[in-house]
Order: structure tokens, then C-alpha cells, then sequence
């Protein structure tokens, strides 16, 4: 069973006249757009953060036929530390606040960064860590604030070869659709481990994470994936799959619900807290992971 819609009974308190809900990578398709359109309607500020500016601005355009023209759009390629570190310089410098950092942006997709990480390690991981390191100052700054993580059920399948990430800077090797489903489950219990680490080190800071699973959405995500696989899998997603807006709930829930701080650095599925398998909630290898993701991401 899902999420009702949800509804905002009252939002964070957050001391300012607007909210800045940052929507970073992704929110200009699926999920990352319903939830740009809702937390529009509610009056936040909205920095809609995209690869494309041609589909960012478009997006942004759709977002503020819903009523608001708080909306902004802002360039930013997960694939490239540049782009990352060149995003956050200008937020800081144009942006005052900073209340939620929705880290929405996932691919499935074989291919190299511009810095030779993994494609997928690079953009699910490695991009939104760097991203968040870089702001949490301004989060802190901001405090009550939150760090939204989506990830997915697939973190379940996933394992950290460290070997791998040392030798090929990727958490895999391979192509087929085997090998590259096996990549992208490993980079979603990437951001599992990165929320569970992150938690860690903001406590006692006013700043609180969360990762979730947005149930399988029938959205434009597939557009990376094998034409034939795609049409396949048509019949099969259109009548199991959420809508866009049914799968926004599970973030919205995370972004506003009341009182959620008691859960910071839990996993979400269907606006619930989850147990998670031991390996998504090791202190080992999520403290591991950290220190390799500052080193590989030139935070150190």
C-alpha cells in the first residue's frame, strides 16, 4: 500500500518568510518535478537544479504554471566535480538559506564522469556527496534543516567492492543488463550508507537526513535504458508502477513531516520508517565509504 497525498498541516520552523527546498539533480523529470510542483504550491522557495538547461528551464516554466513564481533554475552536472563545486559556490553567494537538500538524481547507465569515476557511482554517489559536504555549512546555518536522500528498494541487492572503487574508480565492471543492475544497486546502498554516516556526523548540529525508497515509478527514467527492454516492460510498468505524484509522497514526507528528527538516519518506504539489512546500517563500511568519497571527491 502507498502514501496518501500527503498534507501539510504546518511547516518546519524554519525563522525565515520562504523556505529554500533545494530540488538539486533530477527535478526536471518524474518524482524530482511532482515534488518541485507540490513544495511550490506550499510557497517554498524552489532552486531547481539540472544537467540541461533547455529541460531545467523547461521544467521550471512547468512548475510556476502551478502557481508560484518562486522557482529558479540553476545549472549543475552531477557527472563532473566542477560542475558540483561551481553549483555550490553560486548557490552560497546568491542564497541566504538553505532549509532542505533533496538529493533526487539517479541514472541507470553505463559510461565514465568527466573525471573517470563510474557513471553511476559518480552521478548516484560521488556528485551528492560532494554537493553536500560543500553546503552543509549553509544547512547548519539554517538549522532546523534536513538532508533528503532518495534512494531504492535495489540498495537490498547491493554490496561496496572497495577493491573495484580503488582500481577502476567504479563499483563494477560490465555492461550487460546483468552487470550494470548490479552497479546501480550498489550505488543506491551508496546513499543508504552515505545517510547513515551522515547522521552520525551532524549530531547535535540541527541538521537531519533521511534516505527513501520511492516505490517504482512509472516516469522518464527509463530513458536510459535499452529500447527493447523499455517496450517490454511497458505493459508490465503502467499497471504497477506510481505516478510521479504517488511517488513524491515518500520525499514530501521526509521533507516536511513534523517531528521526524527522533528518525534522522533512517531508510523510508511508503512514508515509513524500515528496518534495513545489516550491511545497509554498517558503522565499518559507511565510515569507509566516507573517507574514500572525501578523498576521491578532493574534499581531502
Amino acid at each position: 500500500m502507498g502514501c496518501a497525498p500527503f498534507r501539510l498541516r504546518a511547516v518546519l520552523n524554519c525563522g525565515s518568510e520562504h523556505f529554500h527546498f533545494s530540488i538539486f539533480p533530477g527535478s526536471n523529470t518524474g518524482i524530482g518535478k511532482r515534488t518541485a510542483v507540490d513544495l511550490a504550491k506550499r510557497g517554498a522557495r524552489v532552486i531547481m537544479a539540472c544537467r540541461s538547461r533547455e529541460r531545467g528551464e523547461r521544467a521550471m516554466e512547468d512548475v510556476k504554471r502551478s502557481g508560484s513564481n518562486n522557482v529558479a533554475f540553476m545549472p549543475l552536472d552531477l557527472a563532473s566535480l566542477k560542475s558540483v563545486r561551481n553549483f555550490a559556490e553560486s548557490y552560497i553567494k546568491s542564497e541566504q538559506r538553505l532549509d532542505i537538500l533533496i538529493n533526487n538524481a539517479g541514472l541507470y547507465m553505463e559510461g565514465r564522469t568527466e573525471d573517470g569515476f563510474g557513471l553511476m557511482f559518480g552521478v548516484n554517489h560521488l556528485g551528492h556527496f560532494l554537493l553536500t559536504n560543500l553546503l552543509l555549512q549553509r544547512l547548519k546555518e539554517s538549522a532546523p534543516s534536513r538532508v533528503v536522500n532518495v534512494s531504492s528498494v535495489a540498495h537490498n541487492f547491493g554490496h561496496i567492492d572497495f577493491d573495484c572503487l580503488h582500481q577502476h574508480k567504479a563499483l563494477g565492471t560490465g555492461n550487460s543488463f546483468r552487470q550494470l543492475m548490479q552497479i546501480y544497486s550498489d550505488s543506491k546502498l551508496c546513499n543508504v550508507l552515505f545517510t547513515h554516516e551522515l547522521h552520525k556526523r551532524l549530531q547535535g548540529t540541527g541538521v537531519t537526513c533521511y534516505s527513501l525508497h520511492p516505490g517504482a515509478i512509472n516516469s522518464e527514467f527509463d530513458r536510459n535504458m535499452n529500447r527493447v527492454l523499455v517496450l517490454f516492460m511497458k505493459p508490465i510498468t503502467s499497471f504497477f508502477f506510481k505516478s510521479p505524484e504517488q511517488g513524491c509522497q515518500t520525499s514530501l514526507h521526509c521533507t516536511l513531516q513534523e517531528a521526524l528528527e527522533p528518525l534522522s538516519g533512517r531508510y523510508f518506504s511508503n512514508c515509513t520508517a524500515r528496518n534495513v539489512f545489516a550491511k545497509a546500517r554498517d558503522d565499518a563500511t559507511a565510515k569507509k565509504l566516507w573517507e574514500l568519497s572525501e578523498s576521491m571527491s578532493g574534499l581531502v
